[in-house]
């Protein structure tokens, strides 16, 4: 079992890679690893390596290599990102692909070609270094394509597929020879929202590990608590929400991003949020690793923030280390080597259609009836699942799942989501 931390450098956030100052670095790295944590995520920004298609910065990609290397120093396995992407809220999209250049990363041919040329530049930068573990393509840029997005890439379900594969393919055979991996992450949208075109089977199916990045204020916390069984267990219903949709049952789930959102938790009960959530994510079969979000608090003096995305961190804008910080550290330590779990052999069936995908996925989502049918099992303190309606129809595929009964439940949409993290931009899309 995997513990780390999505690193959010204390010395500039995220703007850090314009102006790299490495001493911060080894602070940083330092505190994280004496927490118990064994891997960090790493963000560098898409127009810092890629400012035109047709050049890339390799002393960008120097800069990543150097911050694995000091990662290795301190015991820290890396993970990085590459098509970077969407951050708290800002976007961080090269020049080529705006304004007079406008055009879809996901639709055009020649900025998929430089995308995929990108990514390999990146995995050849950091072949050589034993604790680079793989790169994740970026981070939810299925939020681009969605209809809420202020400036959307169009693009059809198949052309996100050609997306993924064009971007693995570069590297994938040198991945995994070396054993590393390669994936993609999405904002839940991907699970719950209809119309949405990055699909659940993309999700489940395309790339070595499925990652989930679960939310609280998408609606979930608002509608049934903060503190409430449905919001501590949101990461756990993702994942196993995941697990339905994989062709291999025994594929691996990441919970590659979970934090205590302070516009719906109370700060006296982060600490308890952090416990649950992570306890409960721990009860799911298949769990790849849990990696927090995130390391070091955004320094209050940064603008244009939604309020609570400054306060995420284990460590404060000083690097004093945080009571979440220091839960989240006793977790790793007492729960690394626990032994594998098993659900009680019950599943709730989700209806899809002839592409295996779901015929309503707002059913998926906060208050809708499928939703509802897996809280209220998890509640009664069973370990349910989820399976499709193909599996369902399959006693094989059933028997492979360990599933020996089914709860099929009337689909009804939720009517409690957002995937947008600040009040004030989803009152805007609204208008």
């Amino acid at each position: 079992m995997r513990f780390g931390v999505n690193y959010t450098p204390s010395d500039g956030w995220f703007h850090f890679w314009l102006d790299p100052h490495w001493d911060s670095v080894e602070r940083d790295l330092a505190q994280i690893a004496d927490l118990g944590m064994d891997h960090i995520r790493i963000f560098p920004l898409w127009p810092v390596l890629q400012p035109n298609r047709t050049w890339i910065n390799r002393a960008g990609l120097e800069d990543v290599r150097h911050m694995v290397a000091i990662a290795a120093n301190h015991g820290l396995d890396a993970y990085v990102d590459v098509i970077q992407g969407h951050l708290s809220s800002f976007d961080f999209v090269p020049s080529w692909l705006v304004s007079w250049h406008e055009t879809s990363m996901f639709a055009d041919a020649d900025a998929v070609k430089a995308q995929a040329e990108l990514v390999e530049a990146l995995y050849d930068a950091l072949a050589d270094e034993p604790n680079f573990k793989g790169l994740t393509l970026g981070n939810e840029c299925n939020q681009f394509a969605d209809r809420s997005h202020p400036r959307r890439m169009p693009a059809t379900t198949g052309e996100i597929e050609n997306w993924l594969t064009s971007l693995m393919a570069p590297v994938e055979r040198k991945a995994h020879d070396r054993g590393r991996i390669l994936i993609h992450s999405e904002n839940d949208a991907v699970w719950y929202a209809d119309g949405h075109v990055f699909m659940p089977r993309q999700a489940a199916n395309i790339g070595d590990v499925s990652a989930i990045h679960s939310w609280v204020f998408n609606g979930t916390a608002q509608h049934y608590g903060g503190m409430s069984e449905q919001s501590v267990r949101h990461g756990q219903y993702l994942l196993e929400l995941a697990k339905a949709f994989a062709d291999d049952p025994n594929r691996p789930v990441w919970l590659q991003e979970i934090g205590a959102p302070g516009n719906v938790i109370d700060e006296r009960d982060t600490v308890a949020f952090c416990t649950r959530s992570v306890e409960s994510a721990l009860e799911c079969p298949g769990l790849y690793g849990v990696t927090w979000w995130c390391s070091h608090d955004v320094n209050h003096a940064m603008s244009d923030f939604p309020p609570f995305e400054h306060d995420l961190g284990l460590f404060d804008e000083n690097g004093e280390i945080k009571p979440i910080g220091r839960e989240f550290g006793r977790l790793a330590r007492e729960h690394r080597h626990d032994e594998a779990k098993r659900e009680d052999g019950i599943a709730v069936v989700i209806p899809v259609d002839d592409e295996g995908e779901p015929i309503l996925r707002s059913a998926c989502s906060p208050g809708g009836s499928l939703f509802e049918a897996w809280m209220d099992l998890a509640i009664r303190g069973l370990r349910p699942a989820f399976v499709t309606s193909a599996t369902a129809a399959d006693p094989e595929a059933l028997r492979a799942r360990g599933i020996s009964r089914t709860v099929t439940p009337e689909l009804q949409a939720g009517h409690a989501y957002s995937a947008v993290s600040d009040p004030s931009l989803e009152a805007a899309m609204a208008q």
